[in-house]
């Protein structure tokens, strides 16, 4: 069940059709016709507060959450929904903790939260999905996190675990929206169900540009939940957004995606991860530099040595001399790159070492790799995607809020 709220949308171009969705009107856009964007800020979900206060009223609330989840005035959404007198109970804090600062991967105990003194129930590690006596006593749930538009990270898994946990116990769900940093890229290897895990969980291109919550509309659509069960979920829209604005976000997601340059390059350089080369955790330019001290020196003009910091206490490499490449000035993309990844490959004294077990799951098919191994250039790679991303572009159509 799909219930959408959506309000506040000046458009300065004509209506070509007017759409239904679950009893609720839907503007669909003539695209033939000329439009103007807004020049009016963007309206995250969290600042669309008029439309789920009422919702929250007299009712006792769980969030799911952490340091993204603020209003334009940086104000935290806990902070704001105790100020008018909502009856939060229980903070749900995905990976990387509450506050953000656990590495990746690095495990997050539950504990209290020192400003509000409200319970923090970590939802990551063994506990990725709300237990039932953790749900215990919650009238409603709402969903608050900022994603980046990559099936790899691990938000929209955290969403779907929320949902099923959601839709087993009667629980409604509330998703305050907002924009996709990489919303108009739609591009990547579509996810084979052998490869299902935590850092992809569905059958989606690695870029998927949707909004989270066009991915919950998704979710429940397609019966992705476990026995097809379906979640009560309300999206709180943005207002004033479209998928191909560019938007700054407000905090860092993730302690290693510092700026707007990172989260546009996250999605190809992740793929790093996968291998035996440093994508600059540990330096100041996370996710804008990689190398490694087994790359062609020759080939590679950058050098950097990545050392504990703030978001890698052991990072790849440590203490190493890496050689590779600056992307830090490098004009946004809008596709999914693989030169790099490529580059690497090629440039490695030790082909037989470059990849780990870990890449087949963030590509989410074995065929990536092979085709790397076997010298399939980048066009011909990009053109096997392009069935299923054809397909995909298809299937999200209908979910569209934007």
């Amino acid at each position: 069940m799909m219930k959408l709220i959506k309000r506040g949308l000046v458009f300065t171009f004509s209506i070509f059709y007017i759409g239904t969705y679950c009893n609720t009107t839907i503007p669909i856009l003539d695209s033939k016709k000329d439009f103007e964007i807004s020049n009016r800020p963007i309206k995250t979900g969290a600042d669309n507060y008029e439309s789920y206060l009422p919702l929250l009223k007299d009712k006792k609330v769980g969030i799911v959450t952490n340091q993204t989840g603020i209003l334009s005035d940086q104000t935290h959404v806990v902070d704001f929904l105790l100020s008018k007198k909502i009856n939060v109970r229980t903070i749900f804090a995905p990976e990387h903790g509450f506050r953000g600062t656990a590495d990746a991967g690095e495990h997050v105990v539950d504990g209290k939260d020192p400003k509000t003194g409200l319970s923090i129930i970590s939802l990551y590690g063994d506990n990725k999905k709300p237990k039932k006596e953790q749900l215990a006593g919650i009238d409603v749930m709402v969903f608050d996190l900022q994603d980046v538009g990559a099936r790899f990270y691990t938000y929209i898994s955290s969403l779907h675990y929320v949902m099923e946990a959601c839709a087993e116990n009667g629980i409604p769900l509330i998703i305050l929206d907002r924009p996709n940093p990489n919303g108009c890229i739609i591009d990547g290897p579509l996810l084979e169900k052998e490869f299902t895990s935590f850092v992809g969980m569905h059958p989606i291109p690695l870029l998927h540009g949707m909004t989270i919550g066009e991915y919950g509309k998704m979710i429940n659509g397609q019966k992705w939940l476990k026995n097809a069960a379906q979640c009560k979920l309300t999206v709180i829209p943005c207002v004033d957004y479209k998928h191909n604005m560019p938007y700054s976000l407000l905090v860092k997601p993730s302690p290693n995606l510092p700026n707007d340059q990172s989260i546009n390059l996250y999605a190809s350089l992740c793929f790093f991860e996968g291998t035996n080369v440093s994508v600059g955790r540990g330096t100041e330019k996370q996710f804008q530099i990689y190398g490694s001290p087994f790359l062609d020196k020759k080939s590679f003009d950058f050098i950097f040595t990545p050392k504990p910091n703030f978001g890698a206490k052991d990072p790849m490499h440590n203490g190493k001399l890496c050689f590779g490449e600056d992307l830090s000035s490098y004009k946004r993309l809008n596709k999914l790159e693989l030169k790099w990844l490529i580059k690497a490959y090629q440039n490695t004294a030790d082909k037989k070492n470059f990849f780990n077990a870990f890449f087949t799951k963030l590509a989410g098919t074995k065929k990536l790799q092979t085709q790397i191994e076997n010298g399939v250039s980048e066009s011909k790679i990009r053109q096997s995607w392009q069935k299923d991303l054809n397909s995909f572009k298809k299937m999200r159509s209908n979910y569209l809020l934007y």
